[in-house]
């Protein structure tokens, strides 16, 4: 068993059969293949663009909107946070280009061959989370779609704990089409985000076209300011711009689940490089100015684009309308909230869950943490999910950066990341400073939630997560390092 490094840095574990028989190893979790390394650029820029163009991004410009931002005021916040997180989502994305490892492999070399459940399964609870709103949030739009083609599909069956019996058989339904499609596989999930990506762009275009014409022109929906004054906007803004960081800390965490099949370091940081920020705030700016248009055409702001849609009479515009909602809602569905924790459930018992049923697991976990509970306003979501986790997940970068970057210099003993007793052992198979910096982190970034006198440091959750736990980790592990490397 040897390791083969290329002239562009990407490394191959050549001779690995040994490895099948470690406890530690899966088919789904092993090392990528150099000959199966084949997303470009145009695959990352695809799949941020697809997974940017969905209704949470809508909602979290238009929740902007509604705490008070004017319509630049929102989209600087968006540019900026997504700025900032594209800073660890490349800097966690490299491992999985230059190893070919999954995230939870990757986060063995830091918190231990099996402490690296504990991000692991912290990421999966997560991403189980958003599963569940983004399937909530295409079931809304395949029961706009069949009450446009039956008017009294609404009424039927009565309703159930205070929503009609058809939008449950609606979530049902676009939730079964989710876990159908990651039983067939990545390469499939590569087609749909390919599809996706274009499709989604330019049908809401052609939305604020609509938008646009019906109002009149630009000048009338870019009229209106804010309501915040100077010392409200930033009181605002410090948890919004959270808010929008922990919108993707899910992503800047697992991306080695998309990069370990890139072809080229380079090709993965430009595709990732152009896409997010601009794709983003591109779709946030579509969202404020098609919010800000039905003030003026309806008298009240709907933010709710599946709302929208099915105030058309048309019933061919509500269709297409609606099938272009669950294509963007199921392209950043498995891509975000799939992969990552199948992944991370296989990581737990390897061997014994496979990628698909880890997927299964996902959407089951999605259904019981109650996604319309977490929809159910813009403080909740922003304030409450988006800023709540935001914490945990910037403990867990710091972790990873620290121990990747700065400690290791981005060098990897590949099959010890597949083996008991290897380097990356540390204490029965997990590393205590990992999980002590974690914890620190993540308890001093969310303690405000629940203690006012520290609710400015909430705030900051993900900024004060990730600096905490990354200083702590590099205190704890300075002093040894050259023992356990």
């Amino acid at each position: 068993m040897a390791e083969t490094t290329l002239p562009d840095g990407r490394v191959e574990l050549r001779g690995a059969d040994e490895l099948k028989r470690s406890p530690l190893y899966s088919e789904d979790l092993a090392p990528v293949p150099i000959a199966r390394r084949t997303w470009n650029t145009w695959d990352y820029a695809a799949l941020w663009i697809s997974m940017a163009h969905c209704i949470p991004t809508y909602q979290l410009a238009s929740g902007l909107i509604g705490k008070g931002m004017s319509w630049w005021q929102a989209l600087v916040t968006i540019l900026v946070g997504n700025a900032i997180v594209l800073v660890p989502i490349l800097l966690n994305s490299h491992a999985g280009t230059k190893y070919g490892i999954p995230f939870p492999v990757f986060a063995r070399a830091s918190y231990g061959v099996y402490g690296s459940n504990l991000p692991a399964l912290m990421r999966a609870l997560i991403a189980c989370g958003w599963f569940g709103i983004n399937a909530w949030i295409g079931g809304l739009a395949l029961q706009t779609f069949f009450r446009s083609i039956w008017r009294g599909w609404a009424d039927l069956g009565g309703t159930i704990h205070g929503y009609p019996t058809t939008q449950w058989i609606s979530f049902l339904l676009f939730w079964a089409l989710n876990i159908a499609i990651i039983y067939k596989g990545m390469e499939l999930v590569r087609r749909v985000e390919r599809f996706a990506a274009p499709f989604v762009l330019v049908m809401t275009a052609a939305l604020l076209g609509w938008a646009i014409w019906r109002a009149g022109g630009l000048g009338p929906i870019m009229a209106s300011g804010g309501q915040l004054d100077s010392g409200q906007f930033f009181s605002v803004f410090v948890p919004a711009l959270t808010g929008t960081i922990g919108f993707w800390s899910t992503l800047s965490l697992n991306m080695p689940d998309f990069t370990r099949f890139g072809r080229s370091q380079r090709e993965q940081v430009i595709g990732q490089t152009v896409a997010l920020p601009s794709t983003m705030t591109v779709f946030a700016g579509m969202g404020i100015m098609i919010t800000s248009a039905t003030v003026l055409l309806y008298g009240k702001p709907i933010d709710d684009p599946i709302a929208l849609g099915g105030m058309f009479s048309n019933r061919l515009i509500v269709g297409i309308a609606m099938f272009t909602i669950v294509i963007a809602t199921l392209a950043v569905n498995i891509a975000a909230n799939v992969v990552s924790p199948a992944n991370d459930f296989a990581n737990a018992l390897p061997g014994k869950i496979k990628f698909s049923t880890g997927g299964l697991i996902t959407g089951i976990i999605g259904i019981l943490m109650m996604p319309w509970e977490l929809l159910a306003n813009a403080d909740r979501y922003i304030n409450g999910w988006l800023v709540g986790y935001s914490g945990s997940l910037g403990s867990i970068a710091g972790v990873l950066i620290v121990d990747y970057w700065v400690l290791r210099k981005t060098q990897l003993d590949v099959k010890s990341l597949y083996l008991r007793d290897g380097a990356y052992e540390y204490k029965r198979g997990w590393n205590l400073a990992a999980v002590y910096a974690t914890l620190i982190g993540a308890g001093v970034a969310l303690a405000g939630a629940f203690w006012d006198a520290m609710h400015p440091i909430y705030n900051w959750s993900w900024f004060v997560g990730f600096g905490l736990a990354g200083g702590v980790y590099w205190v704890l592990m300075k002093g040894r390092f050259t023992q356990v490397r």
